[in-house]
């Protein structure tokens, strides 16, 4: 299917389950305490906040339906889509489902003849 789906799987890990497959910007699972007045403690674990959004792709042109974090989110407004940020996000915060997109985008713009990644546009003043 694609060249590069063998090194797909060494790079990324899975985060807490199968079924939350997602772009999540390196959140995982946390564990802790609950302490209360008596200072007993319990082991309780936070889950990371995820949304389900639907994301347009530019490359693509269509619209990608993924679990995401908060966190994820706001990386994907700062770095102007979600193409730029699976082109440009080091592959260990991007999990299995950002580098199957990262390869989906990446094989439409060879088709289309365009660089993988857009350099910054940079305004001289003169």
């Amino acid at each position: 299917m694609f060249p590069s789906v063998p090194r797909l799987l060494e790079v990324v890990s899975t985060p807490f389950k199968r079924a939350q497959l997602g772009l999540f910007h390196g959140k995982m699972k946390q564990y802790g305490n609950n302490v209360p007045f008596s200072k007993r403690k319990t082991r309780r674990s936070w889950l990371p906040n995820i949304q389900s959004k639907r994301l347009f792709s530019d490359a693509l042109q269509e619209f990608l339906k993924v679990k995401v974090s908060t966190r994820a989110l706001r990386t994907i407004k700062k770095h102007g889509g979600i193409d730029q940020y699976v082109l440009k996000t080091k592959p260990d915060l991007l999990g299995p489902e950002g580098m199957r997109i990262r390869l989906m985008v990446k094989e439409k713009l060879v088709v289309n003849g365009e660089p993988a990644v857009q350099p910054p546009s940079v305004q001289v003043s003169s």
